[in-house]
């Protein structure tokens, strides 16, 4: 009896991918010449002889699309494809010069040219009619992509894998495919949540959503206050949680509490996708290998290799804001702008047939900033809000104040002679203040000084200039217009740690932007260390300070700290400089962006679930969620959670 249920499983999991493949061929002109139908991770692709065909008649794809509720998307069958040279001569000469083509790369396996062009719109054209023509013309599908106006290393080293291990991939995207588009197994279905890391906490973010189908991770990063696994990883020794059964690991953004330890799944059997914007894709990769540097330096075992960082890219599955896609077989996904960094992304969960809808904030910025637009709050269907509340309790002075009081403490410090250092983290904040740093130094609100860039924030900020669509109107229109807002000749670039002492031994007032935010490790600790005893200086939070962090300490007082010399010496460090911690340019929603964001989300949420925030940040926004629900727009019977680590609830 066991043996002939399994089989019936076998043959429901088989009927709905022979059923995709009916509907396809079924809708498909003959005259298209479908060579072969693959299932490569979330899309169907349709492999054709004569792509002029569907080219003329894209009706036919969105036709199929609707038909079987999945992404289409066409390919060309190797044999009608041209050679490589001749198909980049086809492309520059189709191409207006005035788009400057920057370079051009083939992926054999998918049969893919990726364009980076100064001017991607010129390639795809009106319509994308350019595009299409030039797909029918060479053989190769067309993917443009913008040429960034500072070179990533990061990002050619990204595409230099893809391209190289081609082959691994498409059989990740094939066997991945094969497992979402088939038919669910269960009919009775549940939900259910356990909460693995950043819950009564800030750091270590990881949720693992569990269905009679399916399960999958919500984030994974790592504790920077911690100190050995036990407190800087999530809870991944559950009974219900086998990394080599995860379906799928979504990662809402790159930093390193919520990404930090994805490669570690790879170490561990999982051979799974990844979801993420592109964005995150590129930054949490900076992210992971800065982070097995910082380990290195410390003289700390890390978690894994770059041999795992490398397969974390190739089972990456980029997706764009809005688009809906199918991660299991009772599972879509769909991402909305968090506004909390680059790519950052809330995450709307469609569960069965309607069964029940999730919303997973990750970390997000209600308001506009002067790198991002303001978070989304209007989703399809809700259920369940899984909401952060890093400042629940508290409320930010409004960005401009924050901004003057910035202003303020650098003048001050300049005037008398010092230097000002600024921790931040590479992703967001570092761009934030570069921002408004040269906003002040064009206004003359600032004498211009040197503005010295450290540690990693170069290579983010050239992922920005890539990502400029998901900036905001003016660094998003500066950039489009070729005019870098992140390049002006205050900016200095430090080659490495050698510059350092000359930086602060000389008598030139300056501001040093180094990471890590949080001073655990890298640049800033170092620059700490030569600045702190000179009390002309002055040292700046605008980030959040993760409790057992170096950073947290000193906010919270702390004027004597001991610290580990480059040689390995232990001694005390005197904090004599100016301290001084700027609320207001958090990356996080405060307690009245929290309470605004509940009052106008549409639709309300029946269960709302409260994490990544200290004990006393969260039991204070419950307490005024459950008092304000009325006014909040919330139903009365609305239900509000605050679970502890490795709780799980029951959804349905």
């Amino acid at each position: 009896m066991m043996g002939s249920k399994a089989s019936r499983g076998f043959q429901n999991a088989k009927t709905g991918i022979v059923l995709i493949r009916d509907t396809v061929l079924s809708n498909m002109p003959p005259e298209a010449g479908v060579t072969r139908i693959e299932f490569e991770g979330p899309e169907i692709a349709i492999y054709v002889r004569n792509p002029r065909i569907i080219m003329e008649q894209m009706s036919i794809v969105k036709k199929i699309a609707r038909a079987i509720r999945k992404r289409v998307v066409i390919r060309t069958d190797p044999s009608v494809r041209k050679p490589k040279d001749e198909a980049e001569r086809i492309v520059r000469e189709l191409v207006p010069s005035e788009a400057e083509i920057k370079s051009v790369h083939f992926d054999e396996t998918l049969g893919e040219m990726v364009i980076r062009a100064g001017k991607p719109g010129l390639v795809i054209g009106k319509g994308g009619q350019l595009r299409r023509k030039l797909l029918v013309e060479t053989g190769w599908r067309i993917n443009v992509e913008r040429a960034s106006l500072l070179e990533s290393k990061t990002r050619n080293w990204i595409l230099g894998q893809l391209l190289y291990e081609s082959e691994y991939r498409i059989r990740v995207l094939r066997r991945v495919g094969e497992r979402i588009h088939r038919s669910p197994l269960y009919r009775d279905n549940y939900v259910r949540i356990t909460a693995l890391g950043a819950f009564r906490e800030v750091g270590r973010s990881a949720i693992l959503v569990e269905t009679a189908e399916s399960k999958i991770l919500l984030d994974l990063g790592v504790n920077p206050g911690g100190r050995g696994y036990a407190s800087e990883f999530p809870r991944l020794d559950v009974d219900d949680l086998r990394i080599d059964e995860l379906d799928a690991v979504v990662v809402s953004h790159a930093h390193l509490d919520h990404s930090g330890l994805v490669p570690y799944l790879f170490k561990y059997g999982y051979e799974g996708p990844i979801y993420a914007t592109e964005a995150t894709r590129d930054l949490m990769t900076v992210v992971s290998l800065d982070y097995l540097d910082v380990l290195k330096r410390e003289g700390r075992v890390p978690p894994y290799t770059q041999r795992e960082v490398r397969k974390m890219i190739l089972h990456t599955i980029p997706l764009r804001y809005g688009e809906v896609t199918d991660i299991t077989p009772d599972i879509r996904i769909t991402f909305y702008n968090a506004g909390h960094i680059l790519g950052s992304a809330m995450v709307h969960l469609h569960i069965g047939e309607g069964l029940h809808n999730i919303v997973y904030t990750g970390d997000f910025k209600y308001a506009r900033t002067r790198l991002l637009d303001r978070a989304v709050d209007e989703f399809p269907r809700l259920e369940t809000l899984i909401m952060e509340s890093t400042y629940g309790s508290t409320d930010q002075p409004p960005r401009q104040q924050a901004e003057e009081q910035l202003i303020d403490i650098v003048k001050k410090t300049v005037e008398r002679g010092g230097k000002i250092l600024i921790p931040v983290m590479a992703v967001g904040r570092g761009q934030e203040i570069m921002l408004v740093l040269s906003d002040a130094f064009r206004r003359g609100l600032l004498p211009e000084v040197p503005v010295y860039i450290e540690g990693m924030i170069d290579e983010v900020t050239a992922i920005h200039t890539h990502h400029a669509d998901l900036l905001a109107r003016e660094p998003r229109e500066a950039i489009f217009r070729n005019e870098n807002p992140f390049e002006a000749g205050f900016f200095k670039r430090v080659a490495g740690r050698d510059e350092r002492l000359s930086i602060v031994d000389s008598d030139e007032p300056c501001i040093i932007l180094a990471t890590s935010g949080m001073l655990a490790g890298g640049p800033s600790v170092d620059y700490l260390r030569l600045m702190a005893e000179d009390p002309r200086n002055s040292l700046v939070f605008v980030s959040y300070q993760v409790q057992g962090t170096l950073g947290r300490k000193i906010k919270d007082g702390a004027r004597e700290i001991e610290m580990v010399s480059p040689e390995g010496k232990v001694s005390i460090l005197k904090i004599a400089m100016e301290v001084y911690s700027i609320e207001g340019f958090s990356g996080h929603s405060d307690r009245r962006q929290l309470l605004s964001f509940l009052s106008r989300i549409k639709p309300k949420p029946k269960r709302i679930i409260l994490g990544h925030g200290e004990p006393e940040s969260i039991a204070s926004l419950a307490y005024s969620i459950r008092r304000l629900k009325q006014r909040l727009g919330l139903p009365p019977t609305v239900e509000v959670y605050a679970p502890n680590i490795l709780d799980s609830l029951r959804l349905t």
